[in-house]
């Protein structure tokens, strides 16, 4: 005992707190073979309890069976063992003993395990205890209750088995049996007397009396209920008979010679039990005597009563269990012992098997939830190549299937990491670069850069700006946007940020002048765009300007230059005429030329009409050159359209004007009598389009979004040619040969000083549409 205890000491000390965690990691060949050498260790294990169970249950039953039926012999009061049995009887309660003691010694191995175990707080070592414990308590309270009864009961049955009045009762019995018998011979031989008395008294022993001796012997058969009445003579021969006709020839046949010689001899009755195939012949003697003085023996007369089988067997029965009582009750102690013995074995069964099936259900529980702490432990440490390899069917199986399908996602997750983290450098790197090179751009880009988060805040600032605002980077960022540009005067950058903010766009250009903090007049060129990442979300707004000042001008010295060479050209074209008709007229002057009134006619007038021409295209360049700025008031746009309309209804009655107006267009800012001229011009060439004939519509829409108004005059005329798209607005452009190229240039700038764009495009399916929108 002391040497196991020490043994599982050892174990338990020496071995770690996660053994397994290595042996997990390998290869499934050595988790195979430590999976076979657990199994070896276990049955290792278990192997001496079954050995001893084996030994034990057989020597219990031999017990049993020598204790109850194995006694033979006579019993020997005087001796120390009752019977010869008795020493083997005992040797085997004394195998009992140690066998039960070797199987408890054995059976407490495991708990002597356990309790180390949680001595020494190996993992998962209390929760077995408990539950081992709570399987043994279950099991002990209602056991060692039934093993006290049990034992009590066995205690009060044998004294009940082995009392003294069952001996009284079998002692009386086997009692009973004899005086039976012995009543059976004495009633046999005084009714043979009886009969001999009665045969001397009638003598009626003469052959001439043989009639009356079978009457005398039939009477006496019936009133005395006999086997059989014989009379003999003193040679032995049969002077009458008379037999039960019931009874065999077998039975009646037995030999009665001996018996009569006997009473012969002696002159006495004697008794004899004779043993019959069936049944036994109980029979009694008695001499006939003679008269006179000497008595003489005149014959013998023999009586046989016969005892049934069934009455023989109950008799040797008695006798026998008697027997067999006496030698019983003899074991009485070692089959006390041997039932004590065979309950505490119980017990210890069912001790045992609560304690194994204990053990088995934590081993089920602790040892999975072992592994997976190993497990646990292992990953914490960085280990990812852990497989636990336990056999689990109920929710700790799939507890194990799914801690097994995580080490391996996680496994699978950190290489994908590890690949990702050095797409992430690599990525990084490029973005880096990348950065790197979008600052430099943005330093040294000739256009100004000013950035905006989402929380209203600039950003950035870079030289170039710095260069054209004439302010340092250092003072605008950081700073909220509003005041930054009210500080700075941005006037132009606050009104295209509260636009997009406004109409909710992606992006927005302008152009305008404005003055610097430092007092420089600027014509900028503005974009603002809404910044977003890959994910859509909103990052803040860029501004891109540059300083267009010495653009416009030299812009405007070209549009001049080419308005000069323009006006040279339509200038030139009527200067011919004039100048051919003046040397015409001069030419036939001199010449004293018949028809010179007629010539002058024709001169003059041609001289007259390219004068003409020549003033109305001055007075169309005077006004596009001189056009005032717009006179802002708040005006009714539908209004304006219907009061032009009226002077061509009138004059146009082939063309079909078609309004479609919205209602819900407000009141718009602006000039109403440019705003008039725009319609004129729009209207003009239509109908030039149309060839004063056809349909022209004007529709009027409001786009709440972006909060302008939107406005479209259409056509079904020839519509616009694809070479002609970006020549429309520029002046002196025109297909008409009496236009001046000016109508549509003056639209267009009366559109863009109401802060307003147009454009052009052809109508489907035919002619052409001019659409322009305005701020509401």
């Amino acid at each position: 005992m002391a040497s196991s205890v020490s043994l599982i000491s050892e174990h338990i000390t020496e071995s770690p707190k996660f053994p397994r965690v290595a042996a997990s990691t390998e290869s499934t060949p050595s988790r195979s073979n430590t999976r076979e050498s657990a199994l070896t260790r276990r049955r290792r294990h278990y192997a001496p309890v079954w050995i001893v169970l084996v030994l034990l249950l057989p020597c219990i039953a031999l017990t049993i069976y020598y204790a109850r039926y194995g006694l033979s012999g006579p019993l020997l009061p005087d001796s120390i063992l009752p019977s010869p049995s008795y020493a083997l009887v005992l040797f085997l309660v004394y195998l009992d003993g140690v066998g039960l003691v070797a199987l408890t010694l054995l059976l407490s191995r495991n708990l002597i395990r356990a309790f180390f175990e949680k001595r020494n707080r190996l993992l998962g070592s209390g929760f077995r205890s408990k539950l081992v414990a709570s399987f043994i308590g279950f099991a002990l309270i209602p056991t060692v209750l039934l093993a006290l009864v049990a034992s009590g009961v066995i205690s009060e049955v044998i004294d009940v088995w082995f009392s003294d009045q069952v001996m009284h009762v079998l002692r009386d019995s086997e009692d009973v049996a004899h005086l039976y018998q012995q009543e059976r011979e004495s009633l046999a031989s005084d009714t043979a007397r009886v009969i001999s008395k009665e045969i001397f008294r009638e003598d009626i022993l003469k052959p001439e009396h043989r009639e009356l001796l079978k009457s005398m012997l039939a009477r006496m058969q019936h009133e005395y209920h006999l086997a059989g009445v014989e009379v003999f003579s003193t040679k032995l021969e049969t002077l009458a008979r008379m037999m039960d006709p019931a009874l065999s020839d077998a039975v009646l046949s037995l030999p009665v010679g001996q018996l009569v010689l006997q009473v012969l001899d002696k002159g006495e009755a004697y008794s004899s039990a004779q043993e019959a195939p069936v049944g036994k012949l109980i029979r009694a003697a008695a001499p006939i005597k003679g008269s006179g003085r000497t008595e003489h023996v005149r014959g013998v007369v023999v009586v046989s009563s016969y005892v049934p089988e069934s009455l023989l067997r109950k008799m040797d029965a008695i006798a026998k269990q008697f027997d067999e009582y006496r030698q019983i009750k003899s074991m009485k102690d070692p089959i006390k012992g041997g039932a004590y013995l065979f309950v505490a074995g119980v017990t210890v069964l069912i001790l045992f098997g609560a304690t194994w099936f204990g053990f088995y259900v934590a081993r089920g529980i602790t040892v999975p939830i072992q592994r997976l702490a190993e497990g646990t432990e292992a990953i914490a440490q960085g280990n990812l190549d852990i497989h636990i390899d336990v056999k689990a069917t109920d929710e700790i199986g799939i507890l194990v299937q799914s801690f097994n399908r995580m080490t391996t996602d996680l496994r699978m997750n950190k290489s994908r990491l590890e690949e990702m983290n050095l797409s992430l450098l690599q990525s990084n790197i490029e973005i880096d670069q990348r950065r790197a090179y979008t600052e430099a751009v943005v330093e040294t880009i000739a256009a100004g850069v000013l950035s905006i988060d989402m929380a209203g805040v600039v950003t950035r600032f870079n030289p170039s700006g710095e260069r054209i605002l004439g302010v340092r980077g250092d003072e605008l960022r950081g700073q909220p946007v509003y005041e930054a540009f009210k500080q700075f005067h941005l006037y132009l950058f606050q009104k295209a940020y509260d636009q997009m903010l406004v109409e909710q766009t992606d992006s927005l250009s302008m152009e305008g002048q404005m003055e610097t903090p430092n007092g420089r007049l600027l014509t900028l060129g503005l974009s603002i765009s809404r910044m977003q990442n890959e994910a859509g979300h909103d990052l803040g707004f860029v501004f891109v300007f540059e300083d267009r000042t010495e653009f416009i001008k030299a812009q405007k010295t070209a549009a001049w230059q080419e308005v000069a060479q323009r006006i040279a050209h339509e200038i030139k074209n009527p200067l011919t005429p004039i100048q051919l008709s003046a040397q015409r007229l001069r030419k036939k002057f001199y010449e004293k030329s018949t028809g010179f009134e007629e010539i002058f006619d024709q001169a003059t007038k041609v001289i007259i009409n390219e004068v003409t021409s020549l003033k109305v295209m001055v007075d169309e360049f005077s006004k596009y050159a001189r056009m005032p700025l717009p006179n802002m008031s708040r005006q009714s746009l539908h209004d304006i359209i219907q009061k032009v309309l009226l002077l061509y209804t009138g004059g146009h009655r082939d063309v079909e004007f078609i309004l479609q107006l919205a209602e819900e267009l407000p009141d718009l800012n602006c000039d109403p009598e440019q705003m008039r001229r725009v319609f004129v011009n729009l209207f003009d060439n239509a109908i030039q389009a149309i060839d004063d004939r056809g349909k022209i519509w004007v529709t009027t829409e409001v786009d709440w979004r972006r909060h302008r108004a939107v406005v479209r005059v259409a056509d079904d005329g020839m519509g616009i040619q694809t070479d002609d798209h970006k020549k429309l607005f520029v002046p002196y452009f025109s297909k008409k040969r009496t236009g001046t190229g000016l109508g549509l240039a003056i639209v267009h700038r009366i559109i863009s000083d109401h802060n307003g764009a147009i454009h052009a495009e052809n109508n489907h399916p035919q002619g052409a549409v001019f659409r322009f929108d305005l701020p509401l």
